[in-house]
């Protein structure tokens, strides 16, 4: 026998070896187009009616997404500028009282919650809904569509919000968003469609990819309701989204949300413009969606599907953040702290130098100052006011665009300090030259009481 001729013992152990990686790789491909079956399955088991509000209906079709959309129902993530824990935001930044005197955001301002809560948040906030317009319904709820295909969408906005309230019973969820037929995505809000006209475009003719934002920017938008048709849901984006254009748009039709009862300025309040500065970020110039970063795909065996558990990617940087940028998620989420904490210093410097300006125009007003030399005075405060509330108002605390962001917050501080400065010309040709003595308003409460006095007509005197 030949010393290179393999003994028996080895040919069986090599053949023992080849059955079993025979059988491995039999298991692993039976494996593989189990999961590419499951994966394709896409047929829907039953069919869902055209305006099926109830969310639950759609789970026995798409099981995952509605598994992982009510997981917006939780409410203890929090971010160090975000997140869907609530937050009393007027405890937090009582300028913000002073800011909004007048207005129903100077009695209660919470941190925004989960889509799961949208419509029990309204029915809860301290804000009186009961001589409000069913236009502020328009984002709370998939019943909506309903509604505006039988009442029309203007005859909608001109119900009041009280008389609707027994037919508005679902949250956020799928018919907002999706076509229940095809599940493609759709856009289920007309004050969109007609914004997007406005400025000479068709929607119809969005991308896939553009929709994954847009069916966002239904809501996460500035807005307002027109006088006619009666409370109408608008988007002024006619000329543009930058706060330039918006400011250019409001100047034109003389829209005012209310007049500041401190400085009496006409103001106009920014609602939550999410898409508008996510527009003029790097992400969207990158085509990187809403739902890139707030719904990220994820698997299940062989099934990919997108999360919908809404939430701040820095609750979720491995399928978000990482799928992009290759960094520990310990260094992602420094850096977007960075960026945010910067911005915020910036909103910070803002309001300081806005509230302190109200109260320089009361002290004008009590020096004897006329509308008339006011209004230069005032024409500044409500350009820098619209300013930072563009910021201040859109969640992210200006990451989705900090370099605008940026660049917003230092005009308006720039146009409060040149407001400032103005006022105390005034108080000079008045014979005031002492410092404007300002109220304390350090706390929320503090805060409240002030501007409820004023309003009663006991401001307290900010001049010798």
């Amino acid at each position: 026998m030949s010393d290179s001729a393999p003994s028996p013992a080895r040919a069986w152990l090599g053949f023992a070896v080849a059955i079993v990686a025979v059988f491995a790789l039999g298991l692993l491909t039976a494996s593989v187009m189990e999961r590419r079956v499951e994966a394709q399955i896409r047929t829907p088991l039953v069919q869902i009616n055209a305006y099926e509000s109830d969310n639950g209906k759609w789970a026995v079709n798409w099981p995952r997404e509605h598994a992982s959309w009510k997981k917006t129902l939780e409410s203890t993530s929090e971010t160090k500028h975000g997140g869907a824990k609530p937050r009393d935001l007027l405890a937090e930044t009582p300028a913000n009282v002073i800011l909004f005197a007048g207005y129903a955001f100077s009695v209660d301002y919470n941190q925004a919650r989960g889509h799961m809560h949208a419509v029990e948040d309204v029915e809860k906030t301290g804000r009186d809904i009961s001589t409000k317009p069913a236009t502020c319904w328009t984002c709370k709820s998939p019943d909506v569509p309903r509604l505006m295909a039988e009442m029309g969408p203007a005859a909608f906005y001109a119900s009041k919000a009280k008389d609707l309230h027994t037919e508005i019973q679902h949250p956020i969820g799928c018919l907002d968003c999706h076509d229940p037929d095809t599940m493609a995505l759709r856009i289920s809000r007309p004050a969109l469609v007609e914004a997007w006209a406005s400025q000479g475009k068709d929607i119809r003719q969005a991308s896939h990819q553009e929709m994954r934002s847009l069916v966002c920017a239904q809501c996460h938008v500035e807005y307002y309701f027109k006088k006619e048709p009666k409370n109408y849901l608008t988007f002024p984006w006619s000329e543009g989204m930058k706060i330039e254009d918006m400011e250019k748009y409001y100047d034109a039709n003389g829209h005012v949300d209310w007049v500041h009862p401190i400085s009496k300025t006409p103001i106009v309040k920014m609602q939550h413009p999410d898409y508008e500065v996510y527009s003029q970020g790097i992400h969207a110039y990158r085509n990187v969606s809403c739902a890139d970063c707030h719904m990220p795909y994820k698997t299940e065996g062989g099934a990919k599907f997108t999360d919908h558990h809404i939430q701040s990617p820095l609750n979720n940087i491995q399928n978000s953040c990482a799928v992009c940028h290759r960094w520990g998620e310990a260094e992602i989420r420094g850096r977007v702290t960075a960026i945010q904490d910067k911005v915020a210093e910036g909103r910070h410097r803002a309001e300081l130098a806005l509230a302190q300006v109200h109260f320089d125009a009361l002290a004008c007003i009590q020096a004897g100052a006329t509308d008339e030399e006011l209004k230069p005075v005032r024409d500044l405060i409500r350009r820098s006011q619209m300013r930072w509330d563009y910021v201040a108002a859109n969640n992210g605390m200006g990451f989705h665009a900090p370099q605008e962001c940026q660049r917003i917050l230092a005009a308006a501080l720039d146009q409060a300090q040149q407001a400032r400065v103005l006022a105390l010309r005034l108080l000079a040709t008045r014979g005031v030259t002492a410092p404007v003595a300002y109220p304390d308003y350090s706390s929320k409460e503090k805060a409240q009481a002030l501007i409820q006095d004023i309003a009663a007509g006991k401001a307290p005197r900010l001049i010798p």
